[in-house]
């Protein structure tokens, strides 16, 4: 049985989604690779976050739990989603220095979209999150092993993508 949340507690985590919604939307747009999907992710992880905020607030940075809460459940997902293709990024950053060079990168967004979840969930914990592979294979709940070899074949797919559009040019 859930418990509802306090007023204080409520009041803190609206403050929190006013803040940092934005960022946590181009974050689950990476991730997801398009709009819709991204919306979901980010409704979900913070409903299954908000039950538990009292706990969460006091963390070093609940802003990474949610992030995590959503590569997560991205992981998990059984079903298909939706994916398609972003020619630009849903909104202006808010103090997101991890995000914006790759956020500012329209071809770059297309190659993550073409990746599969799993493997796209690695590069952005490693090279956005800069997260180690032990906690990467911690979030993802896999070896170390699977995640170098994750990340070696989404790099190896992104060159390959890369130089094919190179040549196109």
């Amino acid at each position: 049985m859930e418990v509802p949340m306090a007023d204080s507690e409520l009041g803190r985590f609206e403050e929190f989604i006013t803040h940092r919604l934005p960022a946590l939307y181009r974050y689950a747009c990476v991730l997801t690779g398009n709009h819709h999907d991204a919306e979901d992710l980010v409704q979900e992880a913070l409903t299954r976050v908000g039950t538990h905020w009292w706990r969460v607030r006091h963390k070093d940075d609940p802003e990474g739990y949610v992030r995590t809460a959503m590569v997560r459940i991205l992981a998990n997902r059984r079903r298909g989603l939706r994916e398609r293709l972003m020619a630009h990024t849903p909104d202006q950053p808010v103090d997101d220095a991890g995000l914006d060079g790759l956020i500012s990168d329209a071809a770059m967004i297309a190659y993550l979209a073409g990746l599969p979840r799993r493997m796209r969930a690695v590069l952005v914990l490693r090279y956005v999150d800069q997260l180690g592979d032990a906690e990467i294979a911690e979030v993802l709940g896999c070896s170390p092993a699977t995640v170098r070899s994750q990340a070696a074949r989404g790099l190896a797919k992104l060159r390959t993508a890369s130089h094919m559009e190179e040549s196109h040019e």
